[in-house]
């Protein structure tokens, strides 16, 4: 039977049971992250016997797979069949504690973090800051290291002026007398202790669903752990330049394969056994769309996804359709994408539209006609007045992707253009290249919305041509690529940019490339949609339509 015993527990028993490795943090539980700063006002806290919460902590003698020391100390391992504390509620408490008591370095994030660094102000007031991160240099004699107060001999009162010998005196022992609260839950199996932990993080909102599912779906004897389980997904991802996707999409894809839903309710209410038994079913099925976003469409890496979430349709398609999609399902799934995109669908109300969306997949799945009442407008006149380039717009990297699909070549030498997800992540990226260059297109006094729009972006993955090309007029560069490279109208088409005299290109005439341009992008888009009364397509097209 579980039994929950409150209880006290004294800064020397506490220091003594973590040193001895009786105290425990289980995979499940987040990394620490507080700062220094949160830490010392928690050690202000305590100092002025102010409550700070209880700490919940599962007794037993169950070794789990995978455990980590308070902020990854160095701390003796548990031995087999002896009884462990593994928290559940206060490891970041827990650990500031003993690392601002002890002086520790510990890694936060991608810094480590000198908590030795924390102090006592001797003139402080009681109801002003004590315990601070940092000291007043303008009177370095009024502090003292916590570690000092508290580990200094008998000669630590001769430091300093007698004026503050109580205070040194009455701090040390107010540190040391202070009573933690505890809960400790005795005998209970790991699904009860993960769902306490679920259900005291959920109520405090301080973990992400991810990681509350991370504990939930932890499972010792199945082997399964869902953080080590999504790094090994981004490691085979990472094999195809799909690694940047979130653990959210991971999560609403698992979702909408179980219970075609996939807000965060639905997903804290998956059942924990189905979910490990679908997880690798899912996983397969989520690799393949990634593959066929590569290869199919063509997008070359993940930071190139207009978002992230097209996968998690995708991926139910997969599903339930372990082939490829051929003939009509094909076109249908790629009228899918491009209408979802082009119109910024996945922009607001994420979750329902999903929802919504894995019932047109359905319908695709079972040869059946898909229906949109949004009307999608591919003219030339609507890209020409939405194409500001932002690099994290779905809508602008639906472009981009149009351009990634030519397979992009040099203007140097005709070389496949190499593309790569770190230079992606911002918009000055080394894969990005303005062909009408913006100093030069400035000067000409030109508006910045036309500058920095997606007709005059092109991919490239060579610096080299940003240094040689500068401020200078396309005119002139690319006559001097010319001369380098006798195929650069083979390498200009591959960046939908045809004839150089029909494209303005000769004499700098950027009103005729800008349209040209825009036109290419049009007649792409068409390629990809199943046409409809309602898309509209250009004001002639569509006059003659209806």
């Amino acid at each position: 039977m579980n039994q929950l015993n409150p209880g006290i527990i004294k800064y020397s028993q506490l220091l003594s049971d973590i040193e001895a490795g009786r105290i425990k943090v289980p995979q499940f539980q987040r990394d620490f992250v507080w700062s220094k700063e949160a830490s010392a006002k928690l050690l202000d806290s305590v100092i002025k016997r102010y409550p700070i919460g209880t700490f919940i902590l599962w007794k037993t003698n169950e070794t789990l797979r995978s455990i980590r020391n308070i902020g990854g100390l160095d701390f003796p391992p548990i031995v087999d069949g002896d009884y462990v504390q593994y928290v559940l509620d206060g490891q970041q408490r827990i650990t500031s504690l003993y690392a601002g008591f002890k002086g520790c370095k510990i890694k936060v994030g991608n810094k480590e973090v000198d908590y030795s660094e924390i102090y006592v102000d001797l003139e402080a007031d009681e109801d002003g800051e004590i315990v601070v991160p940092e000291i007043d240099n303008s009177r370095t004699h009024a502090f003292i290291k916590i570690t000092e107060l508290l580990q200094g001999g008998l000669g630590l009162a001769a430091k300093y002026d007698p004026k503050y010998h109580a205070n040194i005196e009455d701090y040390k022992v107010r540190f040391a007398e202070y009573t933690y609260q505890t809960i400790t839950i005795s005998e209970a199996p790991i699904d009860i202790a993960t769902e306490i932990f679920t259900r005291v993080n959920i109520g405090g909102k301080s973990l992400s669903v991810f990681e509350i599912m991370v504990a939930k779906t932890f499972d010792v004897k199945r082997d399964f752990d869902l953080a080590e389980k999504f790094d090994q997904l981004m490691e085979r991802l990472s094999e195809i330049d799909y690694e940047t996707i979130s653990h959210s999409t991971v999560l609403q894809s698992v979702s909408v394969c179980m219970v075609k839903e996939c807000t965060t309710k639905h997903i804290l209410k998956l059942n924990k056994s189905e979910f490990i038994d679908a997880w690798d079913s899912v996983m397969d099925a989520f690799e393949s769309a990634a593959e066929y976003f590569k290869t199919f469409y063509r997008i070359p890496v993940s930071q190139l996804l207009p978002y992230d979430s097209l996968l998690i349709p995708f991926t139910y398609y997969f599903y339930n359709h372990s082939d490829k999609p051929l003939g009509q399902q094909q076109k249908a799934l790629q009228d899918f994408f491009w209408r979802t995109t082009v119109n910024s669908r996945y922009s607001s109300g994420q979750e329902g539209k999903i929802a919504q969306d894995i019932k047109r997949i359905d319908k695709i799945l079972a040869d059946e006609n898909v229906l949109y009442d949004e009307i999608l407008d591919i003219s030339p006149d609507a890209i020409s007045n939405n194409g500001y380039f932002s690099a994290g717009r779905a809508y602008i990297k639906g472009f981009l992707c149009i351009l990634a699909y030519q397979q992009p070549k040099s203007f140097v030498d005709n070389a496949l253009v190499i593309v790569n997800n770190n230079y992606l992540k911002q918009a000055n990226s080394k894969n990005y290249h303005h062909f009408f260059p913006r100093a030069y297109l400035y000067k000409k006094g030109e508006n910045d919305f036309w500058v920095n729009h997606i007709a005059n972006i092109t991919i490239v993955d060579d610096f080299l041509n940003k240094r040689k090309i500068r401020d200078r007029a396309p005119s002139k560069y690319i006559k001097e690529f010319k001369k380098q490279n006798s195929e650069i109208n083979e390498a200009l088409q591959s960046h939908l940019i045809g004839d150089i005299e029909a494209f303005g290109i000769s004499n700098d005439d950027y009103d005729t490339f800008f349209d040209m341009r825009i036109e290419n992008f049009s007649n792409e888009l068409k390629k990809r949609i199943i046409i409809t009364d309602k898309d509209i397509l250009s004001h002639k097209e569509n006059e003659i339509q209806n």
